[in-house]
């Protein structure tokens, strides 16, 4: 299981390749294996409620089925190329979840999950374009990675229902990619994956772009449920005017105003973003215990040093209020932190494993623990 980087200039990526040219990193880990199995994310993909998907190539057509797959259907695929995709599987193996970790040097906020994709000899979803940054883990067997030009909305897709692949792909560079190699590709980026034998495995973490449409709409829509329908326009001191048929500027400049001044409040729209953000990718998934751990429990695991684990699913960020002072924001749930409290959010927003220092057995951090532990977004490491 790769555990790091060994040879790998951070500063130096984000300086030169970082959303503006594509990277090739060849096996930078301090020592890589295939951290799942094939006929594990194949059970994946047919288990309920995971996202996943099966396209299958043909020499006049690309077709797409999506999951739960039936336990059979891999034995009835034959010769043809396809490929199997199964996303955020991160959430449920936590060795794929492992994966991210070298990658944290981008903020939480932005990262996804990781999609990995199982690919016969010639299987690939054809050649696309995506919004946000990708770093390609080659895991298993060997792909052909095609890179091309940048694309954006006006770029012409080839006619079909549910994939969005390019009408016309002209590759800039190419290299296969062995085991541990890495393809990093900026936003609108053309690139095209293919596999070369059998048994080709990707690992693909993606990254989060959200775009100033979809911030407008969700930030505009939390506002209207906080405003009065009273809070009207105004005109007390209103004077006759040369022709009523104009809006006067300075009731244009008034009317400007009561619509943009609830979108200039930062604060409010700092406490908005932390819940939207790390809001989970799968809300309807329930990770809390099967029994409520008691407070008592807590002391005791805590006073033994156990760690505490980040469950992969759950999304952890938090916005500094001040040096003493965090609002931290798990799965969209916003708490207040002051004093220990806001020092354990942060220790615990930068690492997945932490063990507890003797100051968060105090309150409220340990009122903090409890609540995040029979949330499910915590637990503890009772296997070390």
């Amino acid at each position: 299981m790769p555990i790091g980087f060994q040879d790998f200039d951070i500063d130096g990526f984000l300086r030169d390749n970082w959303q503006k040219r594509p990277a090739l990193i060849r096996n930078p880990w301090t020592d890589w294996s295939n951290p799942l199995d094939p006929d594990e994310l194949a059970g994946l993909a047919c288990e309920s409620g995971v996202e996943s998907r099966l396209i299958t190539q043909s020499a006049d057509a690309i077709e797409l089925e999506l999951g739960p797959l039936p336990e059979g259907r891999f034995g009835q695929l034959g010769r043809k190329p396809w490929t199997l995709l199964v996303q955020a599987v991160d959430h449920y193996v936590p060795a794929v979840a492992a994966l991210i970790e070298p990658f944290r040097f981008v903020p939480n906020w932005r990262i996804d999950d990781v999609m990995v994709s199982y690919a016969v000899d010639g299987g690939g979803v054809g050649a696309h374009f995506d919004h946000y940054d990708v770093f390609l883990i080659q895991g298993l067997g060997r792909r052909r990675w095609q890179v091309g030009g940048p694309c954006d909305a006006a770029t012409e897709l080839l006619p079909h229902d549910e994939l969005r692949l390019l009408a016309h792909f002209e590759p800039t560079d190419e290299w296969i990619l062995e085991p541990g190699d890495i393809l990093y590709v900026p936003p609108g980026v053309s690139h095209n994956g293919i596999a070369v034998g059998d048994d080709c495995m990707t690992y693909s973490i993606g990254f989060r772009a959200p775009s100033r449409r979809e911030l407008l709409g969700s930030w505009t829509e939390s506002l209207l449920d906080k405003l009065e329908d009273d809070d009207r326009y105004a005109d007390p001191d209103l004077r006759k005017q040369a022709n009523v048929g104009e809006i006067a500027l300075e009731a244009i400049d008034r009317l400007h105003a009561l619509v943009t001044q609830p979108l200039r409040d930062r604060d409010a729209f700092a406490q908005w973003f932390g819940q939207y953000t790390t809001a989970p990718k799968y809300p309807e998934v329930d990770w809390s215990p099967d029994q409520p751990v008691s407070e008592e429990a807590v002391r005791s695991l805590l006073a033994q040093d156990v760690a505490l684990l980040r469950n992969p699913a759950s999304r952890f960020s938090y916005v500094r209020r001040s040096s003493d002072d965090v609002a931290l924001f798990v799965n969209g749930a916003p708490f207040d932190c002051a004093g220990g409290a806001a020092s354990f959010a942060r220790r615990l927003c930068a690492h997945n494993r932490i063990v507890a220092e003797p100051a968060d057995s105090r309150s409220p951090t340990i009122e903090l623990i409890l609540e995040l532990l029979n949330r499910g977004s915590l637990a503890f490491d009772t296997e070390h």
